[in-house]
């Protein structure tokens, strides 16, 4: 696993334009939009009847509002289509929706910029699939959650520079709606000149028959989603994201100016601190998960999210009134540096949980339809979002600013326990994920390369430790079902991370030839069903750091399941406070060395026609000389 950071992907062709391309669309639509949100309220626009503010609330509604017409077809494009040319598709219609924009402006027709605002959630829906589908075609495994995580910063940096900067050009006076005119065509063509430099990307189901009717396409979609059940709950993860995001967003300048006592300057500062932590979250989170998709960050996230809402309520529970304080005077205040950290630590939490997910779906979708998938999900955030608007102005009728994003602090702890009581994966993993990381400095090497992203496979590995599936567990990005020890899969704690992941155990002939049949059984059903198995071939610890010769129960399993072999070897646990290499002195089983490095190695995968001391053989050198 190469050491570079995710910040190497931006020298590489195969990654920049893209981000590029991206980034500058995300910039475009805010300055866009923010630009005629001024525009409505601060002259006092009417149409049809509608005053500035409903007029807002019916332009967010219509740049909604296409996500629920035309995901589904687009998603089909993106699958049926190289979706680096439906890219630049895409950021041509840009080109030609900002030219109506600027007919809008220059006519100063609040109805024609509606439109090209309809017009713009029509090209964003067309983007997307293609967006998040092209990241696991052009991006290696261990790329991915790095190339997320810079997607997912840039998309909120950009949406916090796009909103100021439009409000900025469209107040220059009497120039801004030309000045604004202006920039968005530039920056739509420079969005398309970088999207002609974006590698292709072929259609992973080209023999797809197009169906147009949204209605049907649409169900199908959320068919798609509810057949993959981790998918699906993940989807449903990032769409309550999305939900609580949009909540933060709408109330944040009333919570400025009516609690905070805050003028514009402070309104844009709290944007500033909430957009800067989500970006800083979706950047750590590579470092975090070591390169993988680690999904253990997301109940981390989803903790912070809840814990830092509940403070910020505490914060601040009172309202201040309208001081129209500016920034220094706001940050000189008592309590205003909590509030800050408060609203940096939400949005750092929020990019732990939603970069992870979007990994998630990406790497776990089926190729032949990932696109499809993504578009289904468009289609749930942007529910999520209405049903976060219309919420919000249902309950600030009965509750306050604060109350509300308390709340909303609250509903997401439910929110999280449900969706991982039903995937004990999350907690599992982020159990795991803690203990490693507290213990251990692990390095990996070749694991993300050679464990297959789809399909069976039979991981065989040393056994050093009582932690040694814990440690495997941690680094494989795909579920494992480890074969182990009937007595190990009893220990308090870990047995019932074993029993989450659902781990199999196993007895010798001679203790329980029943459970031991049992587990061979269970260990054909997992490989049938395209599952990992996991298996320690020498039947137990090693009491003297070496390996022990591998058991001919792996090639029974061979022989019945003949899938690939993925040799791996655990390094440096022969010291650690899990091993027997103390037992028979007795000493108190105590960490020999906190944070110790130990190291995790994985081979190429080996045919199944080979013998147990022929794959014992290839473990050995995997391990080398360190214990």
């Amino acid at each position: 696993m190469s050491g570079s950071s995710q910040f190497a992907l931006l020298r590489t062709r195969r990654f920049l334009p893209f981000f590029l391309t991206q980034a500058l669309g995300a910039f475009n639509d805010n300055v866009f939009k923010n630009a005629l949100m001024i525009l409505i309220v601060f002259q006092g626009a009417e149409l049809a009847g509608l005053r500035s503010t409903e007029l807002t609330i019916a332009a967010a509604g219509l740049f909604i509002l296409p996500f629920f017409l035309f995901s589904a077809t687009f998603g089909q494009l993106a699958d049926k289509y190289d979706k680096s040319r439906l890219i630049r598709a895409a950021k041509l219609l840009e080109i030609a929706v900002m030219g109506l924009a600027a007919v809008g402006f220059a006519l100063g027709s609040i109805g024609l910029l509606l439109a090209v605002l309809f017009l713009m959630g029509a090209q964003s829906s067309l983007f997307g699939p293609a967006k998040y589908g092209i990241l696991p075609q052009h991006l290696a495994p261990e790329e991915l959650v790095g190339g997320n995580g810079l997607v997912e910063a840039a998309t909120f940096l950009t949406i916090l520079l796009g909103t100021m900067a439009g409000g900025i050009l469209i107040a220059l006076q009497p120039a801004g709606p030309t000045v604004v005119s202006v920039t968005v065509i530039a920056i739509a063509v420079a969005g398309y000149l970088a999207s002609r430099f974006i590698p292709s990307a072929p259609p992973s189901d080209p023999a797809l028959a197009i169906n147009w009717n949204p209605l049907t396409e649409t169900w199908r979609n959320l068919r798609f989603l509810s057949g993959q059940r981790t998918v699906f709950l993940s989807v449903l993860g990032i769409s309550w994201f999305w939900f609580f995001g949009a909540t933060i967003l709408q109330v944040l300048p009333g919570y400025t100016r009516e609690v905070l006592g805050g003028s514009e300057e402070v309104a844009t500062l709290v944007l500033v601190l909430f957009s800067l932590g989500i970006g800083l979250g979706s950047l750590l989170c590579e470092k975090l998960s070591r390169r993988t998709v680690e999904i253990g960050l997301v109940p981390l996230g989803a903790a912070g999210m809840t814990v830092f809402g509940i403070d910020l309520y505490l914060a601040h529970p009172e309202a201040a009134g309208a001081l129209e304080l500016g920034a220094r005077a706001f940050m000189a205040r008592e309590g205003s540096p909590r509030v800050m950290l408060d609203l940096v630590l939400i949005g750092l939490s929020g990019g732990l949980f939603i970069v992870p997910l979007y990994a998630l779906v990406q790497q776990r979708s089926e190729p032949a339809h990932r696109s499809r998938i993504i578009a289904g999900n468009n289609i749930l955030n942007a529910a999520f979002m209405v049903a976060s608007a219309l919420l919000s102005i249902l309950v600030l009728n009965w509750l306050s600013i604060p109350e509300l994003l308390l709340a909303t602090a609250v509903l997401n702890a439910l929110v999280a326990a449900y969706i991982f009581a039903l995937v004990p994966e999350f907690a599992m993993r982020f159990i795991a994920w803690l203990l490693i990381s507290l213990l251990y400095r692990v390095e990996v090497e070749g694991v993300e390369e050679h464990v297959p992203d789809q399909g069976p496979a039979l991981i065989v590995c040393n056994h050093v430790s009582f932690v040694d599936a814990l440690v495997l567990g941690g680094v494989i990005p795909r579920p494992v079902r480890f074969v182990m020890y009937y007595r190990i899969h009893r220990i308090p704690l870990l047995g019932w991370l074993f029993r989450t992941a659902r781990a199999i155990p196993i007895a010798g002939r001679n203790e329980d030839p029943a459970l031991m049949e049992r587990a061979f059984g269970q260990i054909r059903e997992a490989l049938a069903a395209g599952e990992l198995v996991g298996l320690f071939p020498e039947g137990g610890l090693t009491r003297d750091g070496e390996i022990a010769p591998f058991r001919p129960g792996i090639e029974r399993i061979l022989a019945e399941s003949p899938v690939p072999v993925v040799p791996m070897a655990l390094t440096g646990l022969w010291e650690s406070m899990w091993s027997r290499r103390d037992s028979r002195l007795r000493r108190m089983r105590l960490p020999r060395r906190l944070r110790a490095r130990i190291g995790v190695v994985a081979g190429p995968p080996l045919p199944p026609t080979l013998k147990a001391h022929e794959i014992e053989a290839v473990v050995r050198t995997l391990r080398g000389d360190r214990r």
